[in-house]
């Protein structure tokens, strides 16, 4: 088995000696070829040309936004859907949203012997994903989450600090959304959500969609948006037509329940349908899989079913 190793040593999870240990455990078991990337897109111009290049397995061990384009990477190459590689994940950012889903343990050395044990009794599964269609042109697909509106703002600010070499932590999240809320996050977007079945919600603030549950995670606590999408379903579409304290800490508090099944009057929630559009008439921020793409004022979101098979 030929195999891609991509690593992102700048991810907040990753060390030198777990990226020792990772590498010397999978090269004994194939012929294992290692990447570092070295700037935003690197890793989605590795996976391509490993899947162009005839590669089995590409493992990557970062944190979400690499696997993100490593994703991209694979699906955007141009081989055969039945020729792309396979993808395993060894956890090592900070939330690993796409791996604790796929039932990754958050230990690195362990999820390296999960790939390893999996492997030998070729265990792996077709998972679904997201593709978003952006006005321009543009697509991409997503793993765990998109947004639009305030959450991708919060995105974008968090990015200009880790532009500055600052570390980036759930606490950072927050004081960057309390600033957002207070400033000219209260003065927010009209949304409009269009589902193909022609059931719509106007005049919505902000549209989060989900392709697993849950929607991500605050340390160790699950935040849950849609409960009952799943991988191997459809997208999930949690739109708020209101962003006024009262609401928003209605629905925080439901999201974060450990059975969470969010419910408002001011939410508008779907859970696995196969695509959903969103428009505005002036631009908003989008985010997905944690990272800010810019604004847009359309994007139509599909499930993609079996769009990948993943070793777990």
């Amino acid at each position: 088995m030929r195999a891609l190793l991509i690593v992102n040593p700048h991810a907040t999870g990753t060390t030198a000696r777990r990226r020792d240990f990772l590498s010397h455990a999978l090269a004994s078991q194939m012929k294992l070829r290692i990447a570092h990337t070295e700037n935003r897109g690197h890793a989605a111009e590795l996976a391509g040309h490993a899947a162009t290049a005839g590669f089995d397995l590409v493992v990557v061990h970062a944190g979400d936004g690499t696997v993100n384009e490593v994703v991209n990477g694979l699906l955007t190459s141009g081989t055969a859907p039945e020729k792309v590689p396979q993808l395993a994940i060894v956890p090592g950012g900070s939330t690993n949203v796409f791996a604790r889903a796929l039932g990754m343990d958050a230990d690195p050395t362990e999820a390296t012997a999960q790939i390893l044990e999996a492997l030998s009794t070729r265990r792996s599964t077709l998972v679904s994903l997201g593709l978003a269609r952006m006005d321009g042109g543009a697509s991409r697909y997503f793993t765990f989450n998109a947004g639009l509106g305030i959450d991708a703002s919060v995105v974008s600010q968090v990015e200009k600090h880790r532009a500055t070499g600052r570390s980036i932590s759930n606490a950072m999240h927050v004081r960057e959304a309390i600033k957002l809320y207070l400033g000219s996050g209260r003065r927010p977007h009209s949304l409009q959500v269009e589902l193909p079945t022609g059931e719509s919600a106007p005049d919505c603030r902000m549209v989060f969609v989900s392709n697993v549950d849950p929607w991500t995670y605050f340390g160790n606590r699950a935040i849950r948006t849609n409960p009952t999408t799943t991988l191997a379903g459809g997208l999930g579409v949690f739109a708020s037509r209101s962003l006024k304290p009262i609401t928003l800490t209605r629905i925080g508090l439901s999201m974060l329940r450990k059975a969470g099944n969010p419910r408002s009057r001011k939410l508008f929630r779907v859970d696995n349908v196969s695509g959903v559009k969103v428009t505005t008439n002036t631009p908003v921020d989008f985010q997905m899989d944690g990272d800010y793409l810019g604004q847009f004022s359309r994007v139509e979101f599909v499930s993609v079913k079996n769009a990948l098979r993943v070793v777990v």
